[in-house]
């Protein structure tokens, strides 16, 4: 469950939680705004440690919080809701309950729950919170405010035991762990990863509007392979977006990456740990084109059932 994670808030509690006999409860909670990319696959793996680890496992699909963020239009959301929910059972997270935020945050306890927690919370520490997880901060919206408090309150209404998110999460849940009591609620534990860098370099931010900045899990062979070819990919660990694929997403879900290459350039060789790999990229043992090569060709494997599936519903639901 804590495998490739960054922290864990607090680890004391994670233990006692587990020791406690009951089943925990994973919640993460997703606006539904942009194609499913490889960043989002870290947390879809992850929830899918969470439930083969045997916890009850919820993804909210955040719609009105979409809204509320200023990412599109309701028709759009609903159509997005569909594809997010195809992408994220084909990867394997098939045993998770889908929960849609507007089936519960419009409720008379839900909506007492904001507005208590809003009691609790001064107007800067809500926006700072945001700051890693809002578009365009310096003109917040009343409803950007309003963001933070909703995803507090998703925390009591599902159950959450564990809230689970990327690490642009944190400040959102540190005010989680710190006002949730004063609505009968015990504090979750928080676990974090880390982020994905762009493709394109720690200085490129990820963006749907720029795609040879993301994979997108739809992607077809040929533009996966086109996108890792000319990915950043230094000789060094730091900030390098293919070693991070590997790392992250395929070695703790697959186990195994294979290179395949000519004997004159070394033979083919296989790794059974990300280390050895690392090792090896960074003293010149395997070559960075031989590197993108294995990434891409497993990656359009690994994804191979994503597609197919995203297929089946018509493609991706564009604006």
């Amino acid at each position: 469950m804590l495998r490739n994670t960054l922290e864990t808030v607090t680890e004391e509690d994670f233990h006692k939680l587990l020791k406690s006999g009951k089943t925990p409860v994973a919640y993460c909670g997703y606006e539904v705004s942009g194609p499913v990319h490889i960043g989002t696959l870290i947390a879809i793996l992850k929830q899918k440690d969470f439930q083969d680890a045997g916890c009850r496992v919820k993804v909210l699909f955040a719609d009105v919080h979409t809204r509320l963020n200023r990412k599109g239009e309701q028709e759009w959301i609903d159509r997005m809701v569909k594809y997010w929910e195809t992408c994220f059972k084909s990867i394997g997270l098939d045993k998770a309950d889908y929960v849609l935020g507007s089936s519960f945050q419009f409720d008379d306890d839900y909506v007492k729950d904001v507005l208590e927690l809003g009691l609790n919370s001064t107007l800067n520490r809500a926006l700072r919170s945001m700051q890693e997880v809002a578009r365009d901060i310096e003109h917040a919206t009343v409803s950007q405010v309003i963001y933070p408090l909703m995803q507090i309150a998703d925390v009591k209404a599902l159950g959450a035991d564990i809230a689970y998110g990327g690490i642009e999460q944190r400040k959102i849940h540190m005010l989680a762990r710190e006002i949730l009591p004063a609505i009968g609620c015990e504090k979750p534990v928080c676990i974090h990863t880390p982020l994905l860098v762009s493709l394109q370099g720690p200085g490129c931010k990820m963006s749907s509007s720029k795609p040879e900045t993301i994979i997108m899990l739809h992607d077809e062979p040929d533009a996966i392979r086109k996108k890792v070819n000319s990915a950043y990919c230094p000789v060094e660990a730091e900030g390098n977006p293919i070693l991070q694929v590997a790392e992250f997403i395929l070695f703790p879900h697959l186990g195994v990456l294979k290179v395949e290459r000519p004997e004159k350039f070394g033979g083919n060789v296989e790794y059974k740990e990300y280390k050895s790999l690392e090792k090896d990229y960074l003293g010149g043992k395997l070559h960075p084109a031989d590197l993108k090569e294995t990434v891409a060709k497993t990656i359009t494997e690994f994804l191979a059932p994503v597609r197919k599936a995203v297929a089946e519903i018509g493609g991706y639901p564009e604006k």
